[in-house]
């Protein structure tokens, strides 16, 4: 006969096996469903990409810059920063534009989803943190930290694998498009006078402004020139090209021409001489018919 205690307890081990089955079960399936919602949320999340900049004169070598940053990933929030006129004018020099202009450009640019104005000039953790940015999308070129030690300010970003590479496009820039209006300053100064400008809003003194409106006469003198040498030698090409269409058709009339009148002339010659022999010769007598007849 079977011990009733030892069956009572035989029988609640089997119930905690059970329940502990149950339990591990259950673990199992709220861990997958927390794994799945990651999954899930980690697929609809888009990668936060940071790009910052100063931006003045915002050109294509700008917008491609950015498009790079945009395409780094197949879903991709770009955040752009760029950094005011005081922080700018205090690291890296005067700007052409004002802080928002720049702003207003650069929310004006299709890869552009957010704009952040006043953007620090070195990336701290508390900054990335703060945007919940995941890379940060820069050319390679090293800039300058605000130690004044030389130190690379994306130098906590690459160290951490948080930044991604873009490339510049050669041939433009800002300062590339500051320098040329510089080479060619005169011709804008000038160009702004005939517009109405008056040489203290362009910065000119009086002497510089009488100096560059005696040159715009001067050029547009010489334009007239020009175009008066250019009519006249228009004018000459067109005799000069008709000449060459039609000498071979004019030269082969005026030699035409020549020989009907040279015929003609032979003709009257004939008959004059005919005349002259028949005066002085016996009726009935003609050279020319002598001459037939032989």
């Amino acid at each position: 006969m079977a011990d009733p205690e030892s069956k009572e307890v035989e029988m609640y081990q089997e119930k905690e096996k059970a329940v502990a089955e149950a339990d591990k079960t259950e673990a199992e399936a709220g861990k997958n469903q927390v794994e799945a919602e990651e999954e899930e949320e980690k697929g609809d999340r888009p990668v936060r990409v940071y790009a910052d900049g100063i931006y003045d004169l915002f050109h294509f070598g700008h917008a491609r810059s950015l498009e790079q940053a945009k395409k780094a990933f197949p879903n991709t929030f770009l955040l752009v920063g760029c950094c005011s006129d005081e922080v700018t004018h205090k690291y890296k020099g005067k700007t052409v534009m004002t802080e928002t202009e720049r702003y207003e450009s650069l929310r004006h640019c299709k890869w552009v989803d957010e704009v952040i104005p006043n953007a620090p000039w070195v990336i701290t953790k508390e900054f990335l943190d703060e945007h919940k940015i995941d890379y940060v999308a820069h050319d390679s070129l090293p800039y300058a930290d605000a130690s004044g030690a030389g130190n690379d300010v994306y130098e906590f970003v690459k160290a951490i694998g948080k930044f991604k590479e873009t490339k510049r496009t050669e041939g433009i820039s800002t300062s590339d498009l500051i320098m040329r209006i510089v080479k060619d300053y005169n011709q804008y100064v000038m160009r702004n006078l005939a517009r109405g400008y008056t040489r203290k809003d362009l910065g000119v003194s009086y002497m510089k402004e009488k100096r560059l409106r005696v040159n715009m006469e001067f050029e547009k003198l010489y334009d007239k020139v020009k175009q008066q040498q250019e009519k006249v030698g228009k004018k000459l090409g067109l005799l000069h090209d008709e000449w060459v269409e039609n000498a071979d058709r004019w030269v082969a009339g005026f030699l035409e021409k020549f020989e009907e009148g040279c015929h003609q002339m032979g003709t009257v010659i004939k008959e004059r001489i005919q005349e002259s022999l028949l005066k002085g010769q016996p009726r009935g007598f003609s050279l020319l018919q002598y001459e037939d007849d032989e």
